[in-house]
């Protein structure tokens, strides 16, 4: 086996410059899927966490049937506070939850005595919603990062429009679950910056306040957002806060709660299976090159070593271990062309992170892409190249293996 190797090794430096084309040509591959899969990566979850860190947490949980009419944010689908205190309970017990926030959310307009439009409302705890959302103080432009009684948080694009100014006066004016109209004043506490959806016209009050507007005798909540400990852990946490509140039913034998992940809640989910169905179709491109690469410089040896092959097999040698040679040669180029791209892609990630490679997304301006290598990546590309090296130097090998010495001593 040893010798093998040294006799494998010999070879590979006996044709220095068509190894080190081969592994270049390799370590090329290699270093340039991995710095679009950490790229990548790094973007996809830059975006994940300004989503759902910002304002949507990682799972939400509402009464079944209130995600089909979201967009009139209906109250008569709110949770009653004897469902409350059955959800609390579930998700104090459920493993894996860092923090939740209970959330009222209606439709209301807005009106600075001049003119009037249509704004979304988040009643919140402040210290709840910031825990589940850690981005929100954030995104304060202007103002107290703390939401106050009284006070309203109203979106970037709002206070431009309507020409509003941190400290004005304004109206908001809600329809209850009954159908009463009320008004209340609020003092303009912050001004946000919009993000990206739905919630570019999400405002922010106190849930006391919220509760006020809408004349509520007991506090429904129409949706509890969770932050979870650790995002890796998503769908396992979820499946099991269904399993706890799986026995909640209605009178009709239905499920009371409807528990879904920030995938099932914003379009960039889908932005982010197109970033997955891309890195795969690089990956396989990969596994082209180092295919054609090895089985190529393979082929040559073989042709080249023609009589050394046979005079391998007239002294002895047996199929097998002529074959086995090969494989080495090429396992060998395999690693060596992977380790030579792991270190151009650490060099190359460095770089950019020296650099410090900045975008915009939407109304979101200044984010910064910082890829990082993770070892599950590099195991798993580096496994592929070494393997498909081996793979491709199968079926030459398997050749030379099977040369009839006295052919073989012939050839010219």
């Amino acid at each position: 086996m040893f010798k093998l190797v040294k006799i494998a090794v010999r070879n590979l430096l006996r044709y220095k410059r068509r190894t080190l084309l081969t592994s270049s040509l390799i370590a090329v591959g290699v270093t340039f899927v991995l710095v679009f899969v950490s790229s990548s990566s790094a973007f996809k979850n830059l975006m994940i966490s300004q989503i759902t860190d910002s304002m949507l947490g990682h799972i939400q949980v509402h009464k079944q049937g209130y995600m089909a009419s979201i967009d009139s944010l209906p109250l008569t689908l709110n949770l009653s506070p004897k469902n409350m205190k059955k959800l609390e309970k579930a998700i104090n017990s459920a493993p894996g939850i860092e923090a939740f926030s209970p959330r009222i959310k209606f439709a209301g307009m807005f009106s600075n005595f001049m003119e009037t439009t249509n704004i979304r409302i988040n009643g919140v705890y402040p210290d709840k919603e910031t825990a589940v959302a850690p981005l929100l103080p954030g995104r304060v432009k202007e103002g107290d990062k703390i939401i106050k009684k009284n006070e309203i948080f109203i979106p970037e694009l709002l206070a431009k429009g309507m020409k509003v100014k941190l400290g004005d006066t304004i109206v908001i004016i809600a329809t209850n679950r009954d159908g009463s109209v009320n008004g209340k004043q609020f003092k303009v506490g912050a001004v946000i910056e919009s993000v990206t959806g739905p919630g570019g016209r999400d405002g922010y009050m106190h849930i006391d306040d919220a509760k006020e507007l809408l004349r509520m005798e007991q506090l429904e909540i129409s949706e509890i957002a969770i932050r979870l400990s650790d995002f890796d852990k998503l769908h396992n946490v979820r499946a099991g806060l269904m399993s706890a509140l799986s026995e909640e039913t209605n009178k009709a034998g239905k499920p009371i709660f409807d528990v879904r992940t920030w995938e099932d809640l914003s379009p960039f989910y889908n932005v982010a299976r197109m970033i997955d169905i891309m890195t795969f179709f690089i990956k396989l491109m990969l596994i082209a090159i180092v295919l054609i690469s090895v089985m190529n410089v393979m082929i040559m040896a073989i042709f080249e070593r023609i009589r050394e092959i046979g005079t391998m097999a007239a002294i002895g040698t047996k199929p097998g271990k002529i074959l086995f040679l090969f494989l080495i040669e090429g396992f060998f180029l395999g690693v060596f062309g992977t380790i030579v791209g792991i270190i151009f892609t650490s060099l190359a990630t460095y770089a950019i992170n020296a650099v410090g490679v900045s975008f915009n997304f939407g109304r979101q301006v200044g984010l910064v892409l910082s890829p990082r290598l993770e070892m599950g990546q590099i195991l798993l590309i580096s496994g592929i190249v070494i393997v498909v090296s081996v793979l491709a130097a199968l079926q030459p090998a398997f050749k030379a293996s099977r040369m009839e010495p006295i052919n073989a001593l012939r050839h010219v």
